[in-house]
């Protein structure tokens, strides 16, 4: 075999030596049973056509690639914001280790989390002793100052009662009576991670709040960022939040957590928000979201039982960011400072230089509800024509909001809203009505090898590229960064499309 301790081969190009792709032609010849080629190759360009898009678009029992992740993804992206804060998940291990090795691939990070480890004797007799067993050992083991507990598809099938089963284990003794152990039931078969996350961040907050109110305020404002997988962002928040001098709590920051330095020294909890700190929120002059669609119920929670004003702002692109800084200014009677106002220009400017390049281009775009919102409001600006808007877990308010935004630009005439379908409805949608570019996570270079449609990566997962997540994507700086991953796709894009010597490199300029 090749493989050999001297000449360690990456299996991109290990299983493209001779004794692989041996072992490859007789596995189609002996055991696969597979269709000729010639077959293989005309059902495929059938599936391109607008006849398999009908039927495509006619099926209700199957979903394929459906751009989303499960409701406890979300829990523990939400716990992990905290200070000190296990994720705890009441289910099987294999569930937790899909959890944490989706964020750990995407962030190039371990990420923990727990499971109770329900097996098939937990799901005939419940998972009380699960409970009460994996919370003293993860309390004595990893020394949280937290637990957070959320649940996968066998504990809610079966009906198990967190709150009266995290009662029983304190009495039990297998954790402190005064230990927290906020909880959300989180079922898999519904919503995504987007409910997951704000189930859990409903959950905590009520936990941690309770019996916090006081007669006066903080003086501060809360933040939530919502289900926003860019450790840049937060950082970029606090940044323009500390030019303006405004005291503030961010519910729940995740940044350290997810990116943390490599000095040396092992933390298993960097970073987050004090527990102290979030439990005073409930005190503060207000809590501005900054996605609404994953933090719909907390969104409620803190209006109706904390009495606050609260406000959803997406600061993404010029429009968005105008937006978020003057209401805050509003808010708190801080001025703007000149260093975000020569901010404004410098993205302005920037966007005046590439202008020309995006101006006209027709784009699609799939992924979580607000991320589809704050993307397209950018791109609107630069004058780029959304054809395809799809979104999985979207529902009928994003719908209405979205459609606001396309009929409000005159950019926007031909935009197409698609909740609650999959990647390989897009698949038909891209071959049927071809787009310039397209927007989305790591699944959809699956689209972009079948299509040839350029691809710019944004959103969650990213999995096949490296340090994305790192960049803010919010704010002035925010808008540079998507300014420069967009225009740059397509003068890539061009550039590959004029490089045959003689052919098609009449226009191979040197300067764009």
């Amino acid at each position: 075999m090749p493989q050999n301790p001297e000449q360690i081969k990456d299996h991109a190009e290990l299983f493209q030596q001779p004794e692989y792709q041996e072992l490859f032609k007789n596995k189609r010849e002996q055991f696969e049973g597979g269709h000729s080629d010639e077959e293989v190759e005309r059902v495929a360009e059938w599936t391109k056509s607008w006849e398999y898009r009908e039927k495509n678009f006619a099926r209700e029992a199957l979903t394929v690639n459906p751009a989303k992740g499960c409701q406890p993804l979300g829990a523990i992206f939400a716990a992990a914001g905290f200070e000190g804060t296990l994720p705890f998940v009441q289910g099987s291990q294999g569930c937790v280790a899909y959890f944490r090795t989706h964020l750990s691939r995407h962030y190039k990070e371990p990420f923990s989390a727990v499971s109770s480890s329900m097996t098939e004797d937990a799901a005939v007799f419940g998972g009380l002793n699960n409970m009460i067993e994996g919370l003293q050992v993860a309390y004595q083991l990893y020394k949280p100052k937290m637990i957070a507990v959320s649940t996968t598809c066998m504990a809610e099938v079966i009906g198990d009662d967190l709150g009266a089963f995290i009662g029983n284990a304190k009495n039990a003794d297998a954790i402190p009576q005064d230990f927290p152990v906020p909880f959300a039931h989180t079922p898999s078969f519904v919503g995504s991670h987007i409910t997951g996350y704000d189930n859990m961040m409903r959950g905590i907050l009520s936990y941690l709040t309770e019996g916090k109110k006081k007669d006066t305020t903080n003086g501060k404002l809360n933040f939530v960022p919502g289900f926003d997988t860019y450790t840049g962002n937060n950082r970029e928040i606090k940044r323009m939040l500390g030019l303006m001098g405004i005291d503030h709590t961010i519910l729940a920051d995740n940044s350290d957590y997810l990116d943390s330095p490599n000095n040396g020294e092992y933390n298993m909890y960097p970073g987050g928000t004090k527990l102290e700190d979030a439990a005073d929120s409930i005190n503060a002059n207000g809590t501005v979201f900054l996605q609404g669609y994953s933090t719909q119920k907390t969104q409620e929670y803190v209006k109706e039982k904390w009495g606050q004003q609260t406000k959803v702002l997406r600061p993404w692109g010029v429009k968005g960011t105008d937006e978020f800084l003057m209401t805050l200014s509003e808010l708190t009677g801080k001025p703007i400072p000149e260093e975000l106002e020569i901010e404004r220009g410098r993205l302005v400017d920037a966007m005046t230089d590439s202008y020309a390049w995006i101006h006209g281009k027709k784009f699609a775009i799939y992924g979580d509800p607000d991320l589809i919102v704050s993307v397209v409001s950018f791109l609107l600006e630069l004058g780029a024509e959304p054809v395809h808007i799809l979104c999985n877990n979207g529902d009928n308010e994003f719908k209405k909001e979205m459609e606001a935004i396309l009929s409000a630009s005159p950019f926007g005439k031909q935009g197409t809203v698609w909740n609650q379908k999959d990647l390989w409805h897009l698949r038909s949608l891209l071959f049927t009505e071809p787009v310039d570019f397209f927007v989305g996570n790591s699944y959809g270079k699956y689209l972009w090898r079948d299509t040839k449609i350029p691809m710019v990566r944004i959103g969650y997962p990213l999995f096949d590229r490296h340090h994305l997540h790192r960049y803010p994507t919010v704010g002035y700086q925010g808008g540079l960064n998507l300014l420069n991953w967009i225009v740059n796709t397509l003068l890539d894009e061009l550039d590959r499309n004029t490089n045959i010597t003689g052919k098609t490199d009449i226009s191979f300029d040197l300067i764009r």
